[in-house]
């Protein structure tokens, strides 16, 4: 796929008026140039921004009891503490709604109050409060429901509630609809009142925010609060959120608390995710696949149980099926995406390709078709929408790309929906199977007329262009001081031009791309899932190439090495201007 390269900076304005700045980061925090350099463009407003980026440190959280209704919300729970009512946490089934409810069910058996759980099981009953489980709630006695994760668009539900006798304290990190639920207590930083100085928390970072004021107002020990930051860091990074700011304070400080977890669940998943490093990206990769299997399976309560469990045996027990649960997943998602690849391939032979790929079968499991449609929209570079037909009723998800609001375009189409929901890079769908037809037909007239063509290019965003004599172990090893990597603080990228193919050979069966390329230096390069691309290059070609720095490590001797994002042949350029 043809991918256009965007530089972040103008190097040549950098050099010449920001390296003394450089030089300055370099010296006071011991970063090496090349980390200095990137800090540098971050902005930073002064040298204590950059101390706290780099290292974050338990006093940099803020006050808790600057969020709307928090003091509401600790003076609600506080009562029913006192008075021993009975308390239920209403969670979600995906990662963020997992942890979140863990960070409460534990805190409050640690001060020895027994909480009742509610997780909705994603097939049959969807996301978010709903009216039977409100019902069945009130049947077994809550007086109290917590919701994390969810509720705040829970306009209906809570007025139910309320008919019913239960009160309900919202916590939420979802954007609000221009009423906001009439209940004990609404905490979501991105209410229109907010004063919170930080808005992207993760659910989980919301109820981490509520022990540390139930902290406060129980006059407990700060650091037990503290003692949940393995499971919000977790959350955090599975939720895709912003690592900036708190999120960042969140995970790195979590990280260091993940490694020597004693969270018996947490401990049992990284042991059979044989995580070789501990970062984000182990986290992402390792345990957050796990846990979102279990919801989109329909075991959340294993998942929740997984976490709150204090029963080694029982741990392993679990872990080892939230391992099936996902390797089932995977087998769930590898059948839908060969179906769902075959079934384009025919319709592009008959209706042509289109901008939006909208892709419907009775045969798709509705907890997985979103990882689908996020694939084939990595494929094709095009926002993609699949839909799974359960006789009269279809459930749909979707993911876009940049520059293609997908939320706004349901909107357009909603003449054909029964219900929608998101943002604007994903959202999900429901609408009566006989309207999938017409709505297919909208959404695609929709984007025709709003998707340029240079919006299915994807961009790679380089944020700094060296020479290959630059690279050095030591720089290299210093890129770690910028993790967590994650959303607005993404992995660097570097652009590296000039160098000569000396080496041409793929790896596990043509699917990997492994070059050596020379300029002043020799340097090694893997290009994962690049394998096909192999036939373009031959000895001799001059290439520029992009991608992330790593340390490669084999036979205990280490080297740099580049993971390949893309690369361009250059030399043709230059024959054509010497002709």
């Amino acid at each position: 796929m043809k991918k256009k390269w965007k530089q972040k900076n103008d190097d040549e304005i950098r050099n010449t008026n920001e390296l003394e700045r450089c030089r300055q980061i370099d010296k006071k925090f011991n970063t090496g140039m090349i980390v200095a350099t990137i800090l540098n463009d971050m902005h930073f407003k002064d040298d204590k921004e950059i101390e706290k980026f780099l290292k974050p440190k338990r006093t940099d959280f803020y006050n808790p009891f600057l969020m709307p209704d928090m003091e509401k919300a600790v003076y609600r729970i506080t009562k029913a503490l006192k008075n021993n009512e009975n308390i239920t946490i209403f969670g979600d089934y995906d990662a963020d709604g997992i942890t979140s409810t863990t960070i409460l069910k534990r805190f409050f058996h640690d001060i020895n109050k027994e909480c009742n759980v509610y997780i909705p099981n994603r097939l049959n009953e969807g996301y978010g409060l709903n009216k039977n489980a409100i019902k069945k709630l009130s049947v077994d006695g809550t007086n109290l429901i917590i919701t994390v994760d969810c509720g705040i668009t829970a306009i209906e539900e809570t007025k139910y509630a309320k008919e019913l006798g239960i009160d309900i304290v919202i916590t939420d990190h979802h954007e609000p609809g221009e009423e906001i639920p009439d209940a004990e207590a609404v905490v979501d930083c991105k209410r229109k009142d907010n004063k919170y100085p930080f808005r992207e928390l993760a659910g989980c970072g919301v109820a981490f925010k509520l022990t540390q004021a139930l902290c406060k107002n129980l006059e407990l020990n700060e650091n037990q609060a503290l003692k949940y930051l393995d499971i919000a860091c977790v959350g955090t990074i599975s939720d895709v959120v912003p690592l900036v700011d708190e999120n960042r304070v969140i995970v790195k400080l979590g990280m260091l608390l993940l490694k020597q977890t004693k969270n018996l669940g947490l401990k049992q998943i990284i042991n059979n995710a044989h995580f070789k490093e501990f970062n984000s990206m182990s986290v992402a990769f390792g345990i957050t696949p796990r846990i979102n299997a279990c919801g989109r399976l329909g075991h959340q309560d294993e998942a929740l149980e997984l976490f709150t469990t204090d029963n080694q045996e029982k741990a392993t027990e679990l872990a080892k099926k939230v391992d099936e649960y996902n390797i089932q997943r995977q087998l769930e998602e590898k059948r839908i995406y060969d179906e769902a690849i075959t079934l384009l391939q025919e319709e592009a032979q008959t209706n042509g390709i289109t901008n939006c790929i909208v892709l419907g079968h009775e045969n798709w499991n509705p907890g997985v078709i979103g990882i689908v449609s996020s694939r084939i929209t990595e494929k094709f570079y095009k926002p993609s929408i699949l839909v799974c037909f359960d006789k009269d009723i279809a459930k749909g998800s979707g993911r876009s790309i940049e520059g293609f609001d997908l939320h706004k375009a349901l909107m357009e189409c909603d003449k054909y929906l029964t219900n929608y929901g998101g943002h604007s890079l994903a959202a999900g769908l429901s609408l009566n199977t006989k309207d999938f037809e017409k709505f297919k037909n909208m959404i695609n007239e929709y984007a025709e007329k709003n998707i340029k063509d240079e919006d299915l290019i994807p961009t790679i965003n380089i944020d700094l262009k060296l020479e290959d004599s630059q690279l050095n172990i030591e720089d290299v090893e210093e890129l770690k001081l910028l993790e967590p990597f994650g959303q607005s603080n993404e992995e660097p990228i570097f652009m590296i031009t000039n160098l000569k193919v000396v080496s041409i050979k793929t790896l596990s069966d043509g699917k990997h791309l492994k070059l050596y390329l020379k300029n002043q230096n020799y340097l090694d390069v893997i290009g994962f899932n690049l394998g096909e691309r192999a036939n373009e290059l031959k000895i001799g070609d001059t290439i520029d190439i992009v991608g992330n720095l790593n340390i490669n490590e084999f036979n205990n001797t280490k080297k740099v090495q580049m993971l390949l994002k893309d690369f361009k042949i250059t030399n043709w350029l230059k024959q054509k201007m010497q002709k």
